[in-house]
């Protein structure tokens, strides 16, 4: 294992802590967080702030728990980003709510939570980061591509982002909280490996190929018919990536069975575009709010009391206050 992901450090506020950088994938934390607490959950004007609370306590967590020394919250700009949609336009199609403004379908409760979580961001001083016409897939994919300094951990409840995975320059981990906090999974090369039956040299990657071969219903990925994850791993793992299996089939290799040349010729015109659709573009124009250190105190504390007042925020933003300070020295 790389030797800084075991290093510890101080910030220049204090803070003793793990020299990691944390990419949150905010959309996966709050929607789980929605969905997971009860919309009675209010403001003093009846507003629910379930999500709001939720993600305030597992950003709490993820401090107290991984200690990073730094952490983005990573937002989609654009859900549905067009270079994906014109590729392939089934593409999240069926999470369209309105057709004509291509927006998502979101819960009518949690639309208004989504900028008081912003707004709780800002006062505690957490940087945030989006790129215009990507998603936030995208956002965490370019900054894990561009960190050459220190291991990068990935904490989202969305398998999309295994393809992350990866040894060097730095480690990079997904934090997978698909069954909540309390059940989170670190899940590097190895894991992945060990889990889907892939190298786990290019672990990540295989995983991504994996993906384009079975398919995702949820995220209108047809995939490949009648190649399942296992197969879509053991075709990988064997031809060493999705253009070396392709390329095999094309020249009638006899390596590759009769029927899955067939289904692999019938798909031609899908498997030319979606790797492009799978893959985090690791080359999207993130913009960072600011410093990504983690505070060591809020950084705006009469506007975190203000929001935890107007918002019923009380034990969340206590806790994540308390988590803030609990390393200062």
């Amino acid at each position: 294992m790389h030797a800084a992901y075991l290093a510890r450090a101080r910030t220049a506020s204090g803070r003793l802590c793990s020299v990691t950088l944390a990419l949150l994938d905010s959309a996966s934390l709050y929607f789980r967080s929605f969905y997971a607490l009860p919309e009675s959950m209010t403001a003093p004007d009846g507003t629910p702030v379930n999500a709001v609370r939720g993600f305030t306590d597992t950003l709490a967590r993820i401090v107290t728990d991984r200690r990073p020394s730094r952490l983005v919250a990573c937002l989609d700009a654009d859900w549905r980003p067009k270079f994906r949609t014109d590729l392939l336009p089934s593409y999240k199609a069926h999470r369209v709510a309105d057709a004509v403004a291509n927006e998502e379908e979101v819960p009518d409760t949690l639309t208004p939570q989504v900028p008081i979580i912003l707004e709780v961001l800002e006062a505690f001083g957490f940087a945030t980061a989006e790129a215009a016409g990507y998603e936030a897939d995208d956002v965490i994919g370019a900054l894990t591509a561009r960190e050459k300094d220190d291991p990068v951990e990935v904490i989202t409840g969305d398998r999309d982002l295994f393809q992350l995975v990866r040894t060097e320059p730095t480690p990079a981990s997904v934090i997978y909280v698909g069954k909540g906090w309390a059940k989170a999974e670190v899940l590097g090369p190895a894991e992945i490996a060990e889990r889907y039956g892939v190298p786990v040299d290019g672990a990540g990657a295989a995983y991504a190929e994996m993906a384009v071969l079975r398919g995702d219903p949820s995220d209108g990925l047809p995939g490949v018919a009648g190649i399942g994850e296992k197969t879509a791993a053991k075709l990988i793992t064997q031809f060493g990536s999705l253009d070396g299996l392709i390329a095999a089939a094309a020249e009638g290799s006899k390596d590759v069975p009769p029927k899955t040349r067939a289904k692999l010729a019938e798909a031609e015109e899908y498997l030319r575009v979606a790797p492009t659709v799978v893959r985090v573009a690791a080359d999207a124009p993130v913009s960072v709010s600011g410093s990504d250190a983690v505070p060591a105190s809020p950084a705006d504390p009469d506007r975190v009391l203000e929001l935890a007042q107007r918002w019923n925020l009380g034990s969340s933003a206590t806790r994540l206050v308390k988590a803030l300070t609990a390393n200062v020295r």
